[in-house]
């Protein structure tokens, strides 16, 4: 047998004391969010642009970390690519309004077939890879998520009346994951499909999170859109408002940004915007000094206070 001929590509291991260091820098953030809840909305245009190094399983490995440190991890996911994706194939086109999908009924049940029926499972068993943790809830189990019609010229898409946190601290005591699916229904059991942004941030106001996390795939928001150097690193809701008003916010950004202001100015702690193409950049967010993505909190007080602490921003 031959030897395989000799690679020139240079060493990917760490270095020993690197790794130690980063351990090291991950601890005091592990110690104030033990026992601490976090939202994270995993979008479903971060899921359609999983690449080779498989941003899926990533994230999967990145929940479950969180969770085995002591914190509370809650996903919810959306599926925009895909419940368009099975549109086209059905020969339906899809319409949107202010980042909003107009869904007459046959859009609704098909909304629910790839939530409930796709994207929830995939998260599920990509989580439950690494041990019994995930499991999958749509809106309409245990009144998890009611709702009321937003506007009739957008058929049933919904908005939040109200979040019942009992069906989530059920499963969290009982330490496992909650896998949400953004379907959610009236009094009468008529179901609506509602942004998964505006869920997001729905629960996390109704549990007090201290963290929510919006992974989608840009790397967050920007003062200039063709500028990748004008990245927001920190922000307060009183900026995003200014920047939704001249434009610099639009189309699908906007339900997401609405959410992240509306749940820091109702008790969440911080809410952050992050690539979900980033390999582990849940980790690299929650755990390191320097953190990425977009961090958003509730006044400009908060953010210079944050700014004073020891810890560097972003985190």
């Amino acid at each position: 047998m031959t030897n395989p001929p000799a690679s020139n590509a240079p060493e990917t291991r760490t270095d020993p004391a690197v790794k130690a260091s980063t351990l090291v820098e991950a601890l005091p953030y592990i110690r104030r969010f033990a026992g601490k809840t976090v939202v994270v909305k995993y979008g479903g245009n971060a899921l359609a642009g999983t690449s080779n190094h498989d941003a899926l399983e990533l994230f999967a490995e990145d929940i479950v970390l969180m969770r085995l440190v002591g914190m509370r991890p809650i996903v919810v996911h959306g599926g925009g690519p895909q419940i368009s994706e099975l549109m086209k194939r059905l020969g339906k086109e899809s319409e949107f309004v202010n980042g909003l999908r107009v869904t007459d009924k046959e859009t609704v049940d098909i909304a629910r077939m790839v939530l409930k029926g796709q994207v929830n499972p995939q998260l599920v068993a990509a989580i439950n890879v690494h041990g019994n943790y995930a499991v999958g809830v749509s809106g309409v189990d245990g009144g998890l998520i009611r709702a009321t019609q937003r506007n009739p010229e957008l058929g049933f898409v919904g908005d939040v009346t109200s979040i019942n946190p009992e069906v989530l601290n059920g499963l969290l005591d009982d330490e496992f994951i909650p896998v949400i699916a953004t379907i959610g229904c009236d009094e009468t059991g008529q179901a609506y499909n509602i942004n998964a942004d505006t869920v997001a941030g729905a629960i996390a106001e109704a549990m007090g999170a201290e963290k929510l996390v919006y992974m989608t795939d840009i790397e967050g928001l920007r003062t200039d859109l063709d500028d990748p150097n004008s990245l927001v690193r920190q922000t307060t809701a009183d900026v995003i408002e200014g920047m939704i008003a001249d434009g610099t916010i639009a189309g699908g950004m906007i339900p997401k940004v609405s959410s992240c202001l509306q749940a820091v100015r109702n008790g969440v702690g911080r809410a952050h915007i992050l690539d979900g193409r980033i390999p582990h950049v849940l980790l690299l967010e929650l755990f390191t000094d320097d953190g990425i993505g977009t961090m958003v909190m509730a006044d400009q007080a908060q953010l210079d206070a944050h700014l004073a602490e020891t810890v560097t921003p972003s985190t």
